[in-house]
C-alpha cells in the first residue's frame, strides 16, 4: 500500500501554488505564447480540458493525465494564430511498468517577419518611413519539457512537469543600447527560464463524474535586457461527466457519448475566467465539439470536429478546432494528428 503522504502532497501543492495565482490581477506578463494552448480537441471544447486531458495531450494541460497513457502515444498540433504567428507542438507519452508514465513535449513559435524601426536619428526624422531602417528580424520561442505521472490508486493520479523556455524578441544576440541617461550598455534581447506544472485528477466513482486541477508555469521571473518580468502562472480547476454514454448520468449507450466539461481558470494577470465545453462522439469514430470562454477580451466561441480510425494495433486521430476572435483579430485554427500504439 502506498504512503498516505502521497495523497496529501498534490492537495497541498495546489493550495500553495494557487495563492500565487491570485496574488496579481489585471497586469501584464511575459511569454504570452504560454496562453496559446495546443491540442485541437481541447481548444474546440473551449479549453475545458483539465479533467479530460490524458496521454500525450495531457503534457500541455494537466500532467496528471499522462498517467492514463495506455502504451505509446504521439501527438502533433499546428496552430495558425493571429498576425502571422504560427505555433507547432509535439508530445509523446509512454508507460513503464512498475514505474509510472513519462511524457515529453516540444513547442516552437514563429512570430513572423517584423520590420525594424529605431527611435534614434536619423530614422525618427524620416517622414517617408519614420523609424524604419529597411532591415527585418524574426522573433521566436521554443519550449522543451519532461513529465512524470503515476496513478496512486485506480481513481487518483498525479503528475509533475519541468519545462525549459527560451524566447527571443529580436535576433537572439546581445546588443548595445542607450539608456535614458545617455549611457551605453550591453543588453540581451532574449530571456529563458525553468517552469513547473503540477496536476491531479480524481475519479469520484459515481457514474462518470471526474474532477481535476493543475497549476501551470510556476517559476521565477524572466529578464529581458535589465528588467525582470513575471510569467503567466495559471490555475485550472475542473469537473467533467458523460451525460450519455456507457456510464452516463442520464442515459446508458454503448455507441453514443455526450460529455460536458467545465473549468475555472485563474491567471495571474487577469480576473477569473471560465471555460465550458461539450463533445458528442459516435462509436469512437466521429466527434463534434463546441465550447465557450467567458470573461475574455477577445476569445469566445469555439468549435471543432474529430475523426478516429483503428488500423490493427494502431489508432489514428485527426482533430480540427476553430476559435472566434473579436476586435478584427480574425479567427484561430488548429489541426492535431495523434497516434496510439
Amino acid at each position: 500500500m502506498k504512503n498516505y503522504t502521497l495523497y496529501l502532497l498534490p492537495v497541498f501543492a495546489i493550495a500553495v501554488l494557487s495563492t500565487a495565482a491570485y496574488s496579481q490581477k489585471v497586469g501584464s506578463t511575459s511569454m504570452q505564447f504560454l496562453k496559446v494552448m495546443p491540442v485541437a480537441r481541447a481548444t474546440a471544447m473551449g479549453d475545458a480540458y483539465s479533467v479530460l486531458a490524458s496521454g500525450a495531450d495531457a503534457v500541455f494541460w494537466n500532467p496528471a493525465g499522462v498517467a492514463h497513457t495506455e502504451s505509446n502515444e504521439l501527438s502533433l498540433t499546428y496552430v495558425k494564430w493571429i498576425f502571422d504567428t504560427q505555433q507547432g507542438a509535439l508530445s509523446y507519452a509512454t508507460t513503464i511498468k512498475g514505474f509510472g508514465s513519462l511524457g515529453v513535449q516540444l513547442q516552437y513559435v514563429d512570430f513572423g517577419e517584423i520590420e525594424e524601426a529605431l527611435w534614434t536619428s536619423p530614422y525618427r526624422d524620416n517622414l517617408d518611413s519614420p523609424g524604419l531602417t529597411g532591415r527585418t528580424f524574426r522573433p521566436f520561442t521554443y519550449l522543451v519539457g519532461l513529465t512524470y505521472a503515476d496513478q496512486l490508486t485506480d481513481k487518483f493520479s498525479t503528475g509533475l512537469t519541468v519545462k525549459y523556455v527560451h524566447e527571443t524578441l529580436y535576433d537572439g544576440q546581445a546588443h548595445q543600447a542607450t539608456t535614458s541617461k545617455g549611457d551605453t550598455v550591453m543588453v540581451n534581447t532574449w530571456a529563458d527560464g525553468l517552469m513547473f506544472d503540477f496536476g491531479l485528477q480524481y475519479n469520484t466513482g459515481y457514474k462518470s463524474i471526474r474532477i481535476g486541477a493543475s497549476v501551470q508555469n510556476f517559476g521565477a521571473n524572466v529578464t529581458y535586457a535589465n528588467e525582470g518580468n513575471s510569467i503567466p502562472l495559471a490555475l485550472r480547476v475542473g469537473i467533467a461527466a458523460d451525460l450519455i454514454g456507457a456510464n452516463g448520468l442520464y442515459l446508458s449507450s454503448e455507441s453514443n457519448r455526450i460529455t460536458m466539461a467545465f473549468d475555472l481558470f485563474q491567471p495571474n494577470d487577469y480576473e477569473q475566467q471560465a471555460h465550458v465545453g461539450m463533445e458528442y462522439e459516435y462509436a469512437q469514430t466521429f466527434a463534434l465539439r463546441a465550447g465557450y470562454k467567458f470573461n475574455y477580451d477577445a476569445d469566445g466561441l469555439t468549435a471543432g470536429v474529430g475523426f478516429q480510425h483503428q488500423s490493427g494495433p494502431m489508432r489514428i486521430m485527426v482533430d480540427y478546432s476553430f476559435g472566434q476572435m473579436s476586435y478584427n483579430l480574425g479567427n484561430v485554427h488548429r489541426i492535431s494528428v495523434g497516434v496510439k500504439l
